[in-house]
């Protein structure tokens, strides 16, 4: 059974940064597409960033780019977030996910779903 686990989220000010953490079991995370989503509250779940099992092939949401770095340790099962410069707009339930089929930047696309941690940015 495959289980995704985030973690590192909390309340933060404008202008700091933030790292999260997805720990995956019960699948070949070093085989794993994988990807960060987030969701605020009355919105869909929109793309975040994609890390492909090669190593350096990445993809951003345009509105993170620059800021945020999609990372992971496959010898820890292990993918990363790092975000800086949050902006009260990256406020939201972030979630990673796995295995992707077709299109990575569509929620439906992914068959594996951790349960989401809140990131909150706010003065």
């Amino acid at each position: 059974q495959v289980h995704l686990v985030e973690s590192g989220g909390g309340l933060v000010q404008p202008g700091d940064s933030l790292s999260l953490s997805c720990a995956g079991s019960g699948l070949t995370f070093s085989l794993s597409h994988m990807g960060w989503f987030r969701q605020a509250p009355g919105n869909e779940r929109e793309f975040v960033a994609y890390s492909a099992w090669t190593a350096g092939s990445t993809a951003y949401a345009d509105s993170v780019k620059g800021r945020f770095t999609i990372s992971r340790d496959n010898t820890k099962n292990t993918m990363y977030l790092q975000m800086n410069s949050l902006k009260p707009e990256d406020t939201a339930v972030y979630y990673c996910a796995a295995q992707v089929r077709g299109s990575i930047y569509y929620a439906k696309n992914y068959a594996y779903w951790g349960q989401g941690i809140q990131v909150t940015v706010s003065s």
